[in-house]
């Protein structure tokens, strides 16, 4: 039996020994908005049809292995939707009595959506990026199981400043989620004592990414956006759009690393991820999908193991029971990233590990060896209790 597994069935093994099981039914629900994308910059980039939901399912694989032994049963129901029609998918999860939903949709959209399900509900983003949604704009009833915006930049930064690079120069997209990537990046900089000595928008003109000459007009035009820029040490892309970033390799005027949203990029995981246990959690994925993971898929496995832990911990389905433990100390658990995660109490961001990926390897982790906090080196990622504007979580 597989190392994740053999945790799994010994933690609910001492669960049973100390206490007699009782039946436990929990259903809980994967609610994707499905947007119109451009087409992939290449096929390796496809967007698969389970996206997200594979990742669900695995994790609801796991939970029922662990309630197996604890007489707790779990229902997963996946739904996709237009964004227009999200608001009635999400009524009718909430009308069936499902108040555990994990929802894959832009800033705007979760959002709305955690507004639309009500404070009885307990919605778990995992896709939304947006520093605002952890800080003034934060909701009582949100776990944010992805990271911020914020969160990601710091770990980008905190590798660029270990590496001694403090000069950057920052390109951004010219859309309103590039805008707010680049603002963190900038926020990142100011935190860590970084440069950024030049700021540069690359125009979203709304023409095709893909193209049997893109490479030739790209080898043409990204050395001249890029001249003359002062002298730096990194290039720093902010394409949350995914416009442009792919091409700054190999294209710059000045040939110099790039990171963020090209080159070496934060993420949640990817699928040369062996450390710490996650050659098995690889394994067990592709043998279910036939394909290799995204970090969409492991971010609705994670929320569902959230509440599979904290449903395995408290004994109980009650969604205020569970919150109430989610945001404990108490909890933590296993996510193949080295140490256990948790969840800040005043804005309900889980802590975690980030991976920097280059595209075939992970070459780094985040937090950087150096940088302390006096609770958790992973808050030296993302938006800290003491500049936080979130007031939801105060008792």
């Amino acid at each position: 039996m597989r190392h994740g597994l053999v945790g799994l069935l010994l933690g609910a093994w001492a669960l049973v020994l100390g206490s007699a099981a009782s039946a436990v039914e929990v259903s809980y629900a994967v609610l994707r908005v499905d947007y119109p994308v451009l087409a992939p910059i290449s096929r390796l980039e496809r967007i698969p049809v389970d996206m997200g939901f594979a990742g669900a399912e695995l994790a609801n694989q796991d939970n029922q292995t662990t309630g197996r032994f604890l007489g707790h049963t779990y229902t997963l129901t996946t739904v996709s939707a237009a964004p227009d029609d999200a608001p009635a998918a999400i009524d009718a999860l909430i009308e069936e009595g499902i108040q555990l939903i994990a929802v894959l949709a832009r800033d705007e959209d979760f959002l709305a959506l955690a507004d639309r399900a009500g404070e009885e509900a307990l919605i778990f983003n995992a896709g939304a990026g947006g520093s605002a949604l952890r800080d003034d704009a934060c909701r009582a009833n949100v776990i944010h199981v992805t990271p911020s915006d914020a969160m990601r930049a710091d770990a980008v930064a905190q590798f660029a400043m270990w590496k001694k690079w403090p000069r950057w120069f920052l390109v951004a997209g010219s859309n309103p989620a590039d805008i707010e990537l680049a603002e963190a990046y900038r926020r990142s900089a100011r935190k860590f004592g970084a440069k950024i000595v030049e700021d540069r928008t690359f125009e979203d003109t709304g023409g095709s990414r893909r193209a049997d000459t893109g490479h030739v007009l790209v080898q043409r035009q990204i050395p001249v956006f890029s001249q003359d820029a002062e002298d730096h040490d990194i290039v720093i892309a902010a394409d949350a759009s995914d416009v442009f970033a792919p091409y700054l390799p190999f294209h710059l005027w000045d040939p110099r690393p790039v990171l963020g949203a090209a080159g070496l990029r934060p993420v949640t995981m990817h699928p040369a991820h062996e450390a710490w246990g996650a050659t098995q959690y690889q394994t067990r994925f592709e043998d279910l999908t036939g394909r290799r993971v995204r970090e969409e898929d492991y971010d609705t496995w994670l929320a569902l193991r959230v509440v599979s832990e904290a449903v395995t911990r408290t004994g109980v389905s009650d969604v205020p029971a569970l919150r109430d433990y989610i945001l404990s100390d108490d909890f933590e658990l296993a996510a193949f990233k080295g140490v256990p995660v948790t969840v800040r109490p005043w804005n309900g961001q889980l802590r975690q590990p980030i991976l920097l990926y280059d595209g075939r390897i992970t070459a780094s982790v985040s937090p950087q060896d150096g940088f302390l906090h006096q609770v958790s080196p992973l808050d030296t990622l993302g938006i800290d209790r003491p500049e936080t504007a979130c007031t939801a979580f105060a008792n």
